[in-house]
């Protein structure tokens, strides 16, 4: 028995390759299957009306399209919208799409669950269950604009999970994503945020494709990091910071450095000059991220004057920074909120 393509696993040259070996095919019928997937967004062969209904027929029985399935949607007050997946073998995961001045964001999920254990972090308070395939992840950014009827303008890959332990799915997601022949989103549009996993950032680095780069620092020293951040005790912050010079180095692209603001913990005068040091020589932009709170938590956002304080300190030593605004965070959808299931 021939085995049952997964559609949405598939890039470009492997939908050319599978019509051609199973069906005879010609190039110009992968053209025809890709933009009603990634472009009107069927995902049924029979709905394919351009194919005669023998080709569907035949395709349907080889091929399956199976993005996951919606289990609930909330939004936000601020339009946020947070989405849980029900995926084919029961496991769940959440979705975000953000607007912000008129442009729609989808934050995808790349595992279920995530390894990690950030202290601060509600993702992996559910444990870690599994890597996401590349259809689960193309599917989540699918069944968005599906339901939502718009084109989305951007992709994070910063929902649950660490993208670069699942770095295979992850580019290759991207690969399709960004194909023309298939979804045709521009590679600019496309933001990895990574806890500080070396080997990723390196082979990101030697790709050099411009794919944005974010990093979760949230400690501007080990002790405090390695705290928060247990991933920080197998790259510390001298490798990590070295693996940042050289992808900057390879792609001249400015990085993105996200940090929660946590009351108490990493929010002094003393912690912004660490960071303004750690940071000196690279070409980044600093998210400061208001801390949001999640269930069974120990953190405290710090207070308005603290984090304009912070922020102040190191735009006098010219480190560029930004006072993120909350977002979704009423349905517990904003920064470190994301859980395998809603409410929990």
């Amino acid at each position: 028995m021939d085995e049952v393509l997964n559609g949405l696993d598939l890039d470009y040259p492997e939908w050319v390759d599978a019509l051609s070996e199973k069906f005879g095919l010609q190039r110009y019928r992968a053209d025809q299957v890709c933009q009603w997937i990634y472009q009107k967004k069927v995902f049924d062969f029979y709905e394919m009306t351009n194919l005669s209904k023998d080709l569907r027929q035949k395709l349907a029985g080889s091929i399956v399209i199976t993005p996951p399935v919606l289990a609930r949607m909330e939004t936000s007050k601020d339009g946020t919208r947070k989405f849980l997946w029900q995926l084919q073998d029961g496991e769940s995961v959440e979705s975000v799409l953000l607007v912000q001045q008129g442009r729609l964001t989808a934050c995808l999920s790349t595992q279920v669950g995530c390894p990690l254990s950030c202290a601060f972090c509600a993702s992996g308070k559910s444990g870690f269950v599994r890597n996401l395939s590349t259809g689960e992840i193309t599917g989540q950014f699918l069944a968005m604009e599906k339901l939502t009827g718009q084109d989305i303008d951007n992709i994070v890959y910063m929902g649950m999970g660490e993208p670069f332990l699942n770095q295979e799915a992850v580019f290759k997601s991207i690969r399709i994503l960004n194909e023309p022949k298939m979804r045709g989103l521009g590679i600019r549009h496309f933001t990895i945020s990574t806890a500080g996993v070396v080997p990723g950032i390196l082979a990101l680095a030697e790709m050099k494709i411009p794919v944005r780069l974010s990093v979760s620092l949230h400690a501007p020293n080990d002790q405090l990091r390695s705290k928060l951040m247990p991933i920080n005790k197998q790259y510390p912050l001298s490798t990590l910071m070295e693996a940042l010079r050289k992808y900057q180095s390879a792609t001249k692209d400015r990085i993105t450095i996200e940090y929660l603001m946590m009351n108490g913990v990493n929010d002094s005068t003393e912690h912004a000059y660490e960071l303004a040091t750690l940071l000196s020589g690279l070409s980044v932009y600093v998210n400061l991220i208001p801390y949001n709170s999640v269930p069974g938590g120990n953190f405290k956002r710090s207070t308005d004057g603290r984090i304009k304080a912070f922020a102040d300190i190191l735009s006098k030593l010219n480190i560029e920074c930004e006072i993120r605004r909350e977002r979704g965070s009423d349905i517990n959808a904003a920064c470190g909120q994301l859980r395998r299931v809603m409410n929990q």
